[in-house]
């Protein structure tokens, strides 16, 4: 089994990683995987949190990771994708793959014969968006019902999966940002086949009721080339003191890292008393290493 997108796994499903990674975090639990297993992070794209929490991640479950760099590879000088797949498949245990195309990923998964899971491409962010869920659940005590607004970029990967993990497990999303950067049509199609995805323009409606303000960056990796003008659009959707006064009054800030404070989030509000973001950071490993027994286990 692998794990390259939320439309892959059901809502029993997730719950089943949620279970494991509560008898995790109540050590509960002494799973861990076979003796000397192997992840490779095969990596594209700059990481800092999803590298150093599966790294962790595996060595917790008793086992090692190595990391490599596709510009270090015979990638770079154009050996295919399916036979690197393939090779690595004779090698490692799991393979969590961070790659700028979706279909890349695709590829590299449809030639191997080892669990590979997508650790970030231009089209979806699934590890994070369930650490993201377990998280508000953990915060709110439920999921279901709860009215979860993504306020910037709503086009983005992680707003993607977050959407159709939220919506799939019975939550609310508002989408709030500028009409020139409409949610991804696909994803937005298959979300409300759940349940509730709202679209505003103004942060005044977007975030009138929400229980989550969840934001990330404006200028996502590869939309570097446009990064003034991605600035300038989404200005005005700034998490910020006074955003917050249209959301509910209990309502948690959200951000998935990197943050750049002053543009999508103000300083005072990512360390406010109503953020979550560092709760939300540790939870990423935690979720992890669910996801690598789960796996492993479905592997079995």
């Amino acid at each position: 089994m692998h794990l390259l997108s939320i439309k892959d796994i059901s809502r029993d499903q997730m719950n089943e990683i949620f279970d494991i990674a509560d008898e995790t975090s109540l050590g509960k639990t002494t799973t861990s995987l076979r003796e000397h297993a192997v992840l490779a992070l095969l990596f594209e794209k700059p990481s800092t949190r999803t590298r150093v929490s599966f790294e962790v991640a595996m060595a917790k479950l008793g086992g090692k990771s190595i990391y490599v760099d596709t510009k270090t590879t015979q990638m770079s000088r154009g050996e295919p994708i399916s036979d690197t797949a393939r090779m690595m498949s004779l090698y490692v245990d799991f393979v969590a793959a961070r790659m700028y195309h979706h279909e890349d990923l695709v590829e590299f998964a449809n030639n191997s014969t080892v669990p590979v899971i997508n650790a970030l491409t231009d089209l979806e962010h699934p590890t994070q968006a369930l650490a993201d869920i377990y998280t508000m659940s953990n915060a709110k005590r439920r999921i279901r019902g709860l009215r979860i607004a993504f306020v910037g970029d709503i086009a983005q990967n992680t707003c993607n999966s977050l959407m159709l993990a939220g919506v799939k497990l019975g939550a609310e999303m508002a989408l709030v940002g500028p009409k020139d950067y409409p949610p991804n049509p696909e994803y937005l199609t298959r979300s409300r086949e759940y349940g509730v995805v709202d679209i505003f323009d103004t942060m005044e409606e977007g975030l009138a009721g929400a229980d989550i303000v969840y934001t990330d960056t404006f200028v996502s990796m590869g939309n570097e080339n446009e990064a003034e003008k991605r600035k300038k659009a989404f200005s005005k959707y700034q998490v910020n003191a006074n955003a917050l006064k249209y959301a509910d009054k209990d309502a948690l800030v959200m951000h998935p890292l990197p943050a750049f404070r002053g543009q999508e989030i103000t300083a005072d509000v990512l360390e406010g008393s109503r953020s979550i973001v560092w709760e939300q950071a540790k939870n990423k490993l935690l979720l992890e290493q669910a996801i690598l027994v789960y796996l492993s286990e479905k592997s079995m």
